[in-house]
């Protein structure tokens, strides 16, 4: 390339440089461009123009109402605002709300997360408690009902009504240094309302994670019931599961996690049971649980039924506290291993944490105290192994006398040895044997051992879980 093209071509990148510079929209061109384009734009789409500094506020969104719906059953109850109100005394700190009148969360005082956090059992409107009446022809679910609170002390009862002298009424009484409330629902005036013999009791919830394990959380999470004259029993712990309990009428039923748990026990057993467990995919959750319960209705212009709610710690001893054995709610293992735990070792557990020790301390004086146990077992063991060893040459000879091809012989000549040296040849194994529900019974016992949560030890951060490396 010559001079006189280079200089060329720069020149005409100059004028073009230039000419986009120096003839370039003005701002106030371009947003009347804009301006200009957007109104165009509302035009085609049949839109209100308003000015650009004009504000356009949505209005406040309020659930839409059937008008027909205001004039059916518990219409004055159909719509509301949303409120809460708090029961709180020096172990719980307990949210209702008017939407249901149903308890919205708990939290556990004292307690923590794995990660610090106050530990909530459950949290949220996703959780639903309630009656399905059939009032006046219609279902009616008192979770869409807009309750009416009033609170005396720690006492707090919610009202939806339903006409003059007709309501539905829900009480919680929350007592000083208690994990208990006392939960109580009134059907006053609705005798000719409600129709059926029986009323249903709905109750769900999802059960947050609390400890550090997700995997042992969901090992022992499931939910529990006890039949009025029967044994307690759960759900799978491992899988979703359905089940209708047919064997009897129903005393309680428990959404139980690892180391916490909400009961419900009622005064007047519930007649007909079904429970529901999943699990969830949703991070941080654990377990959902459902129940529907059903309650007898035999239409009394007051028709009550008196029941209690538990919020707190699987500790053993605060569940037997409870009384309705709810303590069978701890694994203790299978049988006959939870008599073991029971009866054996966390007497012995609880005689040693008398002495304030720790618990790391305690553990390892547990593991003496076992070895010391069962050393008659194992000496004896040892010594019929040794005596064997000693036969072992007269055993070999009988072998070679005998012949490897007469095995039904050898084993004769063998019992006589044995006979005449009085050495039993289960000698060895059977005392092996005989400790293993012992031993057995200790993996069961300390993973559900309340007492050990988010204690230390040397090293170790939480007795209850896995070491960190």
């Amino acid at each position: 390339m010559d001079r006189n093209t280079f200089t060329g071509l720069f020149l005409i990148m100059i004028i073009l440089g230039g000419s986009f510079y120096f003839f370039r929209p003005s701002e106030a061109e371009l947003k009347k461009a804009k301006e200009t384009e957007r109104i165009d734009s509302l035009k085609k789409a049949g839109a209100v123009i308003a000015p650009k500094d004009t504000v356009i506020k949505a209005a406040p969104t309020t659930p839409v109402v059937d008008s027909l719906a205001l004039k059916g059953p518990f219409g004055t109850a159909i719509a509301g605002t949303e409120a809460k109100t708090v029961l709180e005394n020096e172990n719980l700190l307990i949210t209702l709300t008017n939407k249901g009148g149903k308890i919205l969360s708990v939290q556990i005082k004292g307690q923590k997360t794995f990660d610090g956090k106050p530990l909530t059992l459950f949290d949220g409107g996703a959780n639903k408690f309630g009656l399905n009446l059939n009032a006046a022809g219609k279902v009616v679910n008192t979770n869409d009902l807009y309750f009416t609170p009033s609170k005396a002390g720690n006492k707090v009862t919610m009202r939806a009504d339903y006409g003059a002298n007709a309501y539905v009424e829900f009480t919680y009484d929350l007592k000083a240094l208690s994990n208990k409330v006392a939960f109580n629902i009134n059907l006053v005036g609705l005798q000719q309302v409600i129709s059926g013999n029986s009323i249903g009791l709905n109750w769900e919830a999802t059960l947050l994670q609390q400890e550090k394990s997700i995997e042992s959380e969901h090992r022992y999470s499931a939910p529990y019931y006890k039949y009025l004259d029967g044994d307690v029993n759960h759900l799978s712990v491992s899988k979703d599961e359905k089940e209708e309990l047919t064997k009897g009428k129903v005393q309680w039923v428990s959404f139980k996690q690892h180391f916490f748990s909400a009961s419900l026990i009622s005064k007047q057993p519930f007649e007909k049971t079904s429970l529901e467990v999943k699990i969830p995919t949703a991070p941080g959750q654990i377990k959902f649980y459902g129940a529907n319960m059903q309650l007898p209705y035999t239409h009394l212009a007051n028709q009550s039924y008196a029941m209690e709610f538990y919020f707190g710690t699987n500790k053993f001893s605060a569940l037997k506290a409870q009384g309705y054995d709810l303590e069978q709610q701890v694994d203790m293992g299978y049988w006959p291993l939870k008599y073991v735990n029971r009866f054996i070792v966390l007497p012995v557990f609880n005689f040693l944490n008398g002495f304030n020790w720790s618990y790391g301390l305690i553990i390892f004086a547990l593991t003496i105290l076992l070895k010391l146990a069962l050393s008659p077992l194992t000496y004896k063991s040892y010594l019929s192994m040794a005596k064997m060893r000693v036969l072992k040459p007269e055993m070999d000879e009988i072998k070679a006398k005998v012949g490897e091809d007469n095995p039904t012989l050898v084993q004769q000549e063998y019992l006589k040895l044995y006979k005449k040296a009085g050495v039993n040849p289960l000698g060895g194994c059977l005392p092996m044997v005989l400790q293993l529900p012992l031993v057995m019974a200790f993996f069961f016992f300390f993973p559900n051992l309340f007492e050990l949560r988010q204690e230390s030890f040397l090293w170790m951060k939480d007795l209850s879980t896995y070491d960190e490396f």
